[in-house]
């Protein structure tokens, strides 16, 4: 019988930048909605704030993430070049050090110099990057995708609270925001552990409780700022 493992790690990169995307986009966009609301303001200045988070949250999260995940890549790139000019410049050195690190992980020295030099007859290059630089394809920075999926996940996630705050009047909507805001936060947290492998009810809870905290912060501040008024 044949026996298939489904492991996840291939997913790191765009479940990362998805999360939280989606996270940022509910948490701030839901704060800042509950924050203005608790000022005392209109409806329209609240819609006007929400919008305008949206998209400045999902233009920055979308730089963020592009800068971030491009200073990844650029190192990786140059530890790449190093370890490409090493192994032209002394490809016996190199078998020796891809030998070594085989003989710490436990085979013995020969099974680890015969290892070594097959696989660097067959791509020394990706040998020395998977097992000496811990480089590997499947997690490997990739900027654009990175920037794309967290501006897509933010604008998603801050859609919520907002399309909820256009749809009740003001006098309800701190209460249906915060409550409809944390329901998103949980099942996008047990979501992503789900995806993730992860236990859904720790990913539900750490989630919404960061989420709780950030909204009721924020309308604190703006309770005050607006009785200050």
């Amino acid at each position: 019988m044949s026996h298939h493992e489904a492991h996840r790690s291939h997913r790191i990169g765009w479940l990362r930048a998805a999360v939280l995307g989606a996270n940022d986009g509910i948490v701030s966009t839901a704060s800042l909605v509950i924050g203005v609301a608790a000022a005392q303001t209109t409806h329209a200045e609240i819609l006007l704030a929400g919008v305008a988070g949206l998209v400045a949250g999902a233009m920055s999260m979308a730089a963020g993430e592009y800068v971030s995940v491009s200073s990844q890549s650029d190192t990786e790139q140059a530890d790449l070049e190093l370890e490409r000019q090493s192994l032209e410049t002394d490809f016996e050195y190199e078998k020796v050090e891809l030998a070594a690190i085989y003989e710490q992980r436990g085979l013995d020295a020969q099974l680890a110099e015969q290892v070594a030099e097959q696989l660097m007859d067959h791509d020394a290059l990706s040998a020395h990057a998977r097992d000496e630089l811990g480089i590997f394809e499947a997690g490997r920075a990739r900027p654009i995708q990175a920037a794309l999926s967290s501006a897509a996940t933010f604008t998603l996630g801050a859609a919520l609270p907002l399309l909820t705050a256009w749809a009740v009047p003001v006098s309800q909507l701190i209460a249906v925001v915060s409550v409809l805001s944390l329901v998103f936060l949980a099942v996008l947290g047990g979501l992503a552990a789900r995806t993730g492998g992860a236990s859904i009810t720790i990913g539900a809870v750490r989630v919404t409780f960061w989420g709780a905290l950030a909204m009721a912060l924020t309308a604190a501040v703006g309770r005050l700022f607006g009785v200050v008024a």
